[in-house]
């Protein structure tokens, strides 16, 4: 583990902790994206933003605590877009059309329920994403740097779709939190992390302004031998850092 890794880790024990010491997410939070109490009224907060009435497709993060985000897209008409856990399948996105579901959308949404009723897709057979939405560990309020749970996929997944030209610059992204996830401090930043542009949490919305250039795509020295291996979208291709 890089110097940055540590750091990371030990923000993300620190916020775990407090999470579960002020009863603001389950007991055995650790090692996870945080299913935090107030998630609904967070999704409320983001559905009232323009960046979200405006946006026909969204992709959004499979964990419970942005659920509310998935349904509500759905409920709204929206594309949606969800990864693959671990981006385990060639085709590393559910496809779930509101248009066409035939389960309730709160069922539809689910990372459990998703596997069995959605068709999976590629970057290939993608259309353009207004607006990603992402789950956290934790956000500095002053930035919008962000530090996730660990492994990795977010930052992948955002990367596969800036690749292939689905995510530009002008794609928000945003993330729903809680407070408590909030630090008011400097968060370690690697070359291949994604800032926020919104964080919204139950109680206030959060705007940033770009302090950084996102990554132009997948950095081929970020990437670790397990991604290589593991992931189906990565194999066959040689990922050159300039």
């Amino acid at each position: 583990m890089t110097s940055i890794d540590h750091a990371k880790q030990s923000v993300r024990r620190r916020v775990w902790d407090l999470l579960e010491r002020e009863g603001a997410a389950p007991t055995g939070v650790h090692g996870h994206i945080p299913d935090f109490t107030g998630k609904e009224d967070a999704a409320a907060r983001l559905a009232e933003l323009d960046v979200w009435k405006q946006a026909r497709v969204i992709k959004c993060n499979p964990d419970r605590a942005q659920l509310p985000v998935r349904v509500r897209a759905l409920k709204e008409g929206k594309l949606l877009y969800m990864a693959v856990p671990r981006l385990a399948t060639p085709k590393p996105f559910y496809l779930l059309d509101p248009a066409v579901l035939t389960v309730p959308f709160e069922t539809a949404a689910t990372s459990t329920r998703a596997p069995e009723i959605a068709p999976t897709v590629g970057p290939d057979d993608m259309r353009p994403v207004d607006l990603i939405v992402c789950g956290s560990v934790a956000i500095s309020r002053r930035d919008g740097v962000r530090v996730g749970k660990g492994a990795g996929y977010s930052d992948l997944e955002i990367a596969l779709l800036t690749e292939a030209g689905l995510v530009t610059t002008n794609t928000a992204i945003a993330t729903t939190i809680h407070q408590t996830q909030l630090l008011d401090e400097e968060l370690p930043h690697a070359s291949h992390d994604f800032t926020v542009d919104l964080a919204i949490t139950p109680i206030e919305v959060l705007a940033y302004r770009p302090s950084r250039e996102r990554p132009p795509g997948i950095i081929g020295k970020s990437l670790r031998r397990d991604q290589l291996d593991s992931i189906p979208v990565l194999h066959g291709t040689s990922w050159h850092t300039p």
